[in-house]
């Protein structure tokens, strides 16, 4: 912990370590003598010590050099690029219903509700930390009517009074070492991490919507693709029986052909199930009851496909642009400043008193000079000597701060990038083989076809 000093001279003079320094008047001159301007000085002394603050600044970790580069798949192949990713990464798709259901999706799911709520909490806290900035003040009113007892009446008889007050009372913390300012970037910190937590949720629900919405329409294909095998393997089974029946078949081959049939209706079902599935996943991602499935979802029968190259940017952008990051940076800021708001708690605090009253028995004679009091002075607390919970607190700042760092050292970003390489390679393969595909589809369509009457 950084150590800091005061250094008292003649008549008055501080200074703090860290640049914080305050003198009024020459040494050997005492308060008596003070000259106007030396009275002015000591009067903006809180001022002057409220621009002190202890404990550590928060510094952005430095992003490592083997995250700041493009990524190795952009110049293996042209599929993937190294310009920036849009915003609404969904929309290279081009896919109306799919923008659609992310639309949805974005405006009713709840997660991103809920992450949306704890951003207005967390708004809500620093609004009040900012508070702290300002005097705070009180007003007063009251009547009371109270009654003696004879054993307590210097005439030996009870009575009755009556008496009405009223008050205005301020106090203003000196934020002498920043504990106010510290609570302040705390609270930033959290608003911070809050956002970027809701931009998180917004991430994973449209990547989920997206999914879902792929998988529905992949399963549906492959429901298509299997009911039209069926047809064709009831052909060949036909065909294979009608060869056996004359003598040019034997019943290994029927059974064959059968079997072969029988696993492919098996596996209708299961597109079926796994597309319905898929479908119930969209209506709860978009806010809706699982069985409320979207019509235009429950027709698609083709899967999106991404027609132009996909753009990945480049490490640094890709930690810009994760959430998640921004969110363990953003809570390592606001754990660094809590550090200073309990190394604050180690120091004296100066509170600046001040109220203001009027009383009297009857209403009519409230406003009256005889009624008026009033009292101003300052109130100094210090946990001294006994500064064992101030200490502990100090240590479990720092180690909370010192957790998050760890996750946000420079091989903890380079292990967060790793996981993002391994399907851009996939992507590129994926694509190069569907190329391989369609040629070899094409080609065939060019050869005579055989019908079977």
């Amino acid at each position: 912990m950084m150590r800091r000093h005061v250094r008292l001279l003649s008549p008055f003079a501080l200074s703090l370590s860290k640049g914080c320094s305050f003198f009024v008047g020459r040494e050997g001159q005492g308060f008596d003598k003070l000259s106007p301007n030396g009275w002015r000085g000591l009067a903006l002394l809180p001022l002057a010590l409220s621009a002190c603050t202890v404990g550590p600044n928060f510094k952005r970790p430095a992003t490592p050099s083997v995250a700041t580069g493009g990524f190795s798949e952009t110049a293996r192949t042209s599929s993937v690029a190294a310009t920036p990713l849009p915003d609404h990464w969904w929309q290279l798709y081009s896919d109306p219903v799919l923008d659609r259901l992310v639309t949805d999706a974005l405006a009713h799911n709840t997660d991103i509700r809920t992450a949306a709520a704890n951003l207005a909490r967390a708004r809500a806290v620093l609004s009040e930390q900012r508070g702290a900035r300002l005097p705070s003040t009180q007003v007063t009113a009251q009547a009371t009517r109270s009654r003696t007892p004879a054993v307590q009446s210097p005439t030996g008889k009870s009575f009755e009074t009556d008496f009405y007050s009223a008050g205005f009372d301020a106090s203003y913390e000196i934020d002498l070492f920043g504990g106010v300012t510290r609570a302040i970037e705390a609270a930033r910190g959290d608003t911070e991490a809050a956002a970027a937590q809701l931009d998180a949720a917004r991430v994973s629900v449209a990547a989920e919507t997206a999914r879902a919405y792929a998988q529905a329409c992949s399963n549906a294909a492959q429901r298509a693709v299997a009911l039209e095998t069926v047809t064709l393997q009831q052909q060949t089974l036909d065909l294979t029986k009608t060869l056996f029946e004359a003598g040019r078949g034997t019943q290994r081959d029927v059974q064959r052909a059968d079997v072969l049939l029988a696993n492919t209706q098996a596996s209708i079902p299961t597109f079926e199930a796994e597309r319905r599935a898929s479908l119930y996943a969209l209506a709860t991602l978009t806010g809706h009851a699982p069985e409320a499935i979207d019509a235009d979802a429950d027709k698609c029968t083709i899967p999106p496909r991404v027609t132009v190259t996909v753009p990945v940017g480049d490490g640094t952008a890709l930690l810009a642009r994760r959430p998640d990051v921004r969110a363990a940076e953003r809570t390592l800021a606001a754990d660094t400043a809590r550090v200073g708001v309990a190394t604050a708690d180690l120091y004296p605090s100066i509170q600046l008193l001040g109220s203001i009253g009027i009383g009297a028995r009857k209403p009519g004679d409230l406003f009256k000079p005889a009624g008026l009091s009033w009292s101003l002075g300052p109130l100094i607390t210090w946990n001294f000597p006994n500064m064992t919970t101030a200490r502990a607190r100090v240590r479990q700042a720092e180690a909370g701060s010192d957790l998050l760092l760890v996750l946000v050292q420079p091989a903890s970003v380079v292990l967060v990038l790793e996981p993002l390489r391994r399907p851009r390679a996939i992507h590129a393969q994926a694509k190069s083989m569907r190329m391989c595909l369609l040629t070899h589809d094409q080609a065939s369509s060019r050869d005579p076809r055989i019908t079977v009457m």
